[in-house]
């Protein structure tokens, strides 16, 4: 019977655009992109040339501290361009597909970790601490599969994975080899298949967003003390490795949530990772107005243009508006209903929690003093003192953040605190340097 846990902190915001339950074809693009910056933490060193031939599944570029961790390409064709930018760094690996969807075979009865390096599949784990692609020499205690996202405008997996059943257990299968998998699911899906997934320990989880972050779950089913080291992995990655484990090819297929305000009919598509944002975004938006296209969550994705490439680890692509040409009459004191607030400045309370915003990208004031309020831990439901981690990331104090738990915690853990943050803080910014100065000090 799986146990259940009722979050009470966090906020759920009901945005306008949610994507429906369809899912709607899009046309295949020439060219795809690999880009090393999606996989934190890695150190990319490139094993094709311009010109080169490659199969879904060849490797593109590899990581230099481990070799045997593979980036692979998601289709067959032509290297087309190695693009760098300022010191040679390298930001992606492109591949012009022949449109014949040629693959790799690799052999699935051997060692399941070398498999998965190998085939490209361990790229998308990643491990507490540091929240960094995983480290193949480490032995996870355990590793932990969130199946619902609770942000707003978030993909629905429970619509994803039906008719990807077989492949997501075997998929939970394959990891639990590796080390005892812990699966996540909220309570809408209790009673669907997830609930009686075998090969791992389910875990149903109530409240309000972030309730559908992995670091939520690690922190109130098995936290992390200094020395342990946690894999996750995302729920469709899980299908990633199934069909691996199935067929002997890789298949990077996502089935993509397209919402936002500013989406004309926010659904579904079936998209390869790496592959261009034109081909979604095609007739579904004003190319003359001025909007922001997040590559992921609305709240804890990164900017992009419709130019842009599907990231390995984005299950949604969002659409808001910019915010740039906004004019509010009176301003701030202008008593207003569209306007969402967390303190009931405004009389939009009134109308309940099913009312749907249109947010902005305008953060609607510059960065402040922080002050010790506890709004942080209102809306964050781990047993971390959010503030004070804060504090002491802003003045490198390692060893409070060690105290405080910073082990446990990833960037989008505090993606609702930064929402409601008074202070304008970049709380996500600030938690991602935090970690990258800690991994270094303890390399």
């Amino acid at each position: 019977m799986a146990k259940l846990i009722k979050l009470r902190k966090g906020l759920d915001v009901n945005l306008k655009g949610i994507a429906a339950l369809e899912t709607n074809g899009v046309k295949c693009p020439g060219e795809y992109a690999l880009m090393p910056d999606d996989f934190t933490g890695v150190k990319p060193k490139v094993v094709v040339n311009e010109g080169d031939t490659v199969l879904a599944g060849d490797a593109l570029f590899v990581d230099k501290q481990h070799p045997e961790v593979k980036f692979v390409s998601p289709v067959s064709g032509t290297v087309s361009l190695v693009e760098r930018g300022d010191r040679r760094k390298l930001l992606s690996v492109r591949v012009k597909s022949d449109g014949n969807q040629q693959s790799k075979e690799f052999d699935v009865k051997g060692d399941v970790k070398t498999l998965l390096m190998e085939s490209g599949m361990f790229a998308f784990l990643r491990q507490r601490p540091y929240d960094v692609v995983a480290n193949p020499e480490d032995k996870p205690k355990a590793i932990f599969v969130s199946a619902f996202n609770s942000m707003p405008l978030s993909q629905n997996f429970g619509y994803v994975v039906k008719g990807q059943e077989e492949a997501f257990k075997a998929g939970i299968k394959a990891l639990s080899t590796i080390a005892k998998v812990n699966l996540g699911i909220n309570v809408e899906e209790s009673a669907t298949f997830l609930n009686d997934v075998p090969n791992c320990e389910v875990t149903i989880f109530d409240g309000p967003a972030p309730a559908g972050n992995v670091g939520v779950h690690i922190n109130h089913v098995d936290p992390i003390n200094k020395g342990e080291v946690v894999w996750t992995l995302g729920a469709e990655e899980v299908i990633f490795i199934g069909r691996l484990m199935q067929t002997g090819r890789v298949d990077l297929t996502r089935t993509i949530a397209l919402a936002g305000s500013e989406v004309k009919n926010p659904s579904y598509a079936k998209m390869m990772v790496g592959q261009k944002l034109t081909t979604l975004l095609e007739g579904q938006i004003d190319s003359a107005a001025s909007l922001r296209i997040i590559n992921g969550n609305v709240m804890t994705g990164i900017k992009t243009t419709s130019d842009g490439y599907l990231a390995a680890h984005a299950t949604e692509i969002n659409v808001i508006p910019e915010g740039d040409h906004a004019d509010e009459f009176m301003g701030w004191i202008m008593p207003r209903f569209n306007t969402f607030s967390t303190h009931r400045s405004y009389f939009s309370w009134l109308l309940g929690k099913k009312k749907e915003y249109v947010f902005d990208s305008r953060v609607k004031g510059g960065e402040r003093h922080m002050i010790m309020s506890g709004e942080y831990d209102k809306v964050f439901p781990m047993d971390i003192y959010a503030g004070y981690l804060v504090k002491a990331i802003i003045t490198g104090d390692i060893d409070r953040q060690e105290a405080l738990g910073i082990y446990e915690v990833a960037p989008e853990d505090f993606a609702i605190a930064e929402f409601v943050d008074s202070s304008k803080l970049e709380l996500q910014r600030i938690v991602r340097e935090g970690l990258d100065i800690l991994r270094k000090e303890n390399a």
